[in-house]
């Protein structure tokens, strides 16, 4: 959700004093870059999983602050909707076991969490969508409890001026129409967090925008949305329609979204905020009392408080990030492309796939978003979420590519590419060697890696193996439609439980 508000509508600024106080944010964030007060490279690593919550049955459980009471651990916190709950990881040095000790860490925590779960009636489940979510759970009544969340639902509601209206066409068609903002809270994701200094953050978010759709061809898990089958990665686009503040009007008038890959490569953070301040009238204009220009002077350093809340109701799929730890400013790139799932070892293998990708792209004497136009990038973003796996991915000719040609069609060196032959050819190798020199061991890279290259070569993933139990289990069995996604989802969570990688899950 991004920056946490605490406030009621009677706490609303006027919407031009908070206009001022974010040009005031991006001054200061200027001044603190040209004076370099940022961090030294630490090389930390950071993530966030969001979690559904099921009963016994696999039916959604509206149990969230129980959970959350019963945990009792400031990890564990509220998401949008009473079936979602999220927890963070403290930061880690990219480097030597790292994978190894998050895997350990984070299957200590969610088994834990999973237990004391049980104890009010609900479990935990590592999955995008949640495939027994119904239209009739997303109601206003299933919003979490807090002021911050009703604010957001009712500024969302209110720029739009009309009901919120689903129409995905994926392997089906879903038709919705929705009173609240409750539809977005189905979607569960993975963030990935990663420091960088100012002079390295253009290069990193250029090479985290290009590497998310391979991330989401291999990463899929959301195949279902309300019992409609649609896309191998239904989150994107319902994150897109879910939370669209224009109607149709300003739609035809290229008003952008608040759900936004981007339109262009950047050169520098300031790029990012500046779009933000652009583009994006406030959500939430609530305003404190920090002058931060005089904050700066005093030797101080300010919060920015305006430009993170603003930053955080704007939902880019990398977005920039910045925070003060310890009296120190930094700034991060936060991966928000992945969905939850399924077991902690797919989830550390995509973590492991985005943090040595993103490392050697950002590396590249030829980068390749000076080779690969934006809105290629952009198309592939959305062609894996829609196909995951058995996607076609634009990507720049070179290496093995260049020479044989494999592109379904191809102009100004960039060629349509099978996902996995991309993957297997070119990108996992590329991964490789950034966690070599991010100096991850060779044991956690090969092993988490090698779940990567069995993803491809099985074509097997999260979304895959649940669209293959589904159908068996109506063909199979002649299971209705919310039987078989009752059964699918049941078995889910017993393989999950498990722990072994999604590739190995048998469909029978």
């Amino acid at each position: 959700m991004g920056e946490k508000v605490a406030a009621g509508s009677s706490d609303l600024a006027d919407r031009q004093l908070y206009r001022r106080k974010l040009r005031q944010c991006q001054e200061a964030l200027e001044a603190m870059l040209a004076e370099r007060r940022f961090d030294s490279p630490r090389a930390l690593m950071g993530l966030e999983i969001e979690l559904n919550l099921a009963d016994e049955e696999g039916h959604p459980a509206m149990l969230n602050q129980e959970v959350l009471d019963s945990i009792a651990s400031g990890d564990f916190q509220t998401e949008l909707g009473r079936f979602n709950i999220e927890v963070n990881i403290a930061p880690h040095r990219l480097g030597g076991r790292v994978l190894e000790t998050l895997r350990e860490e984070i299957d200590t925590g969610l088994r834990y969490a999973d237990r004391k779960a049980a104890e009010v009636g609900a479990r935990i489940v590592t999955v995008g969508i949640l495939p027994t979510l119904a239209g009739e759970h997303a109601v206003l009544d299933n919003l979490s409890e807090g002021a911050r969340y009703r604010l957001l639902n009712d500024q969302i509601l209110a720029a739009r001026g009309e009901d919120m209206v689903l129409d995905i066409e994926g392997v089906e068609r879903l038709r919705f129409d929705a009173a609240s903002i409750v539809p977005e809270a189905a979607c569960t994701s993975l963030q990935l967090h990663l420091q960088v200094t100012p002079g390295r953050f253009a290069a990193v978010w250029n090479a985290a925008q290009a590497l998310t759709g391979p991330q989401l061809a291999l990463g899929a898990n959301s195949p279902f949305l309300f019992g409609h089958e649609l896309w191998r990665e239904t989150r994107p686009i319902l994150f897109e329609q879910a939370c669209d503040t224009r109607p149709a009007e300003l739609k035809a008038q290229g008003v952008r979204p608040i759900t936004w890959f981007g339109e262009r490569w950047i050169d520098s953070v300031t790029d990012l905020f500046e779009e933000n301040l652009r583009y994006f009238p406030s959500l939430l204009p609530i305003c404190d009392d920090e002058d931060p220009m005089k904050v700066l002077a005093a030797g101080g350093i300010p919060t920015l408080r305006e430009l993170k809340l603003h930053n955080g109701t704007i939902y880019r799929w990398n977005r920039p990030v910045y925070d003060v730890t310890d009296g120190v400013p930094h700034l991060r790139v936060e991966n928000r492309a992945l969905p939850a799932g399924p077991t902690v070892v797919d989830t550390l293998a995509n973590a492991a796939f985005y943090y040595g990708l993103v490392r050697a792209l950002a590396d590249q004497a030829r980068p390749v978003w000076n080779r690969l136009p934006f809105a290629l990038a952009a198309e592939n973003f959305h062609l894996a979420a829609r196909y995951g796996l058995d996607t076609e991915l634009w990507w720049p000719r070179a290496g093995r590519f260049g020479a044989r040609g494999p592109a379904v069609r191809s102009g100004g060196g960039v060629s349509r590419v099978p996902a996995r032959e991309l993957v297997l050819e070119e990108l996992l190798p590329l991964a490789r060697a950034g966690l070599d020199a991010w100096g991850v061991e060779p044991v956690d890279r090969d092993h988490y890696l090698g779940i990567i290259e069995q993803r491809c070569v099985r074509n097997s993933n999260g979304a895959s193996w649940q669209s293959a139990v589904f159908h068996d289990l109506r063909d199979r069995l002649g299971l209705d439609r919310r039987a078989a996604l009752q059964g699918m989802t049941r078995r889910y969570m017993e393989l999950m439980r498990d722990g072994a990688p999604v590739h190995t899950w048998p469909v029978r």
